[in-house]
């Protein structure tokens, strides 16, 4: 078993489902602390309507979105470094949390979801990693450039 994380930045709604759908994906688990969006379809009851009528199921997961003092402090000087240590010793206060998610993640194909296109720069690669440590699952994380290839081989890549 494996847990996906997904980012929406750059993709409409449309190429969200097939990705989702290339990855073999149940239920999405939205790790945003607050789940809104300007982008249409991804605020959270437009975009849990939008993936039941697919198939898909949907997960709020607020406690794991990154704590509003974090994410200010990270607009103001940008360093990614104090983002990483201060949200991993936020996770670490969340093991519950990350109990319930990892329980979520055994029992169906599930991806985390977040804005950022960049799962390196993102929370969501933390949150994986918390599941990988709490119960062994496999990160793999689902890219756009799956989307863009015919080839079956170099769509596995994409999807890594």
């Amino acid at each position: 078993m494996s847990i996906f994380t997904i980012g929406y930045e750059g993709l409409d709604i449309d190429q969200f489902i097939k990705l989702l759908k290339l990855g073999k994906v149940d239920t999405v688990v939205d790790i945003r602390e607050l789940p809104l969006s300007r982008k249409r379809g991804f605020s959270k009851n437009g975009l849990r309507e939008i993936l039941q009528a697919n198939g898909l199921g949907y997960r709020h997961i607020v406690a794991l979105g990154c704590p509003k003092p974090i994410r200010n402090q990270y607009r103001e000087d940008g360093d990614w470094s104090r983002y990483k240590r201060d949200f991993k010793r936020y996770l670490t206060s969340q093991r519950a949390v990350v109990a319930e998610l990892s329980e979520i993640a055994q029992e169906s194909h599930c991806a985390l979801l977040c804005f950022e296109a960049d799962y390196q720069m993102c929370h969501r690669s933390m949150v994986a990693d918390a599941v990988h440590q709490d119960c062994g699952l496999q990160i793999n994380h689902l890219q756009a450039a799956a989307l863009k290839t015919n080839n079956p081989a170099q769509r596995h890549l994409a999807l890594a």
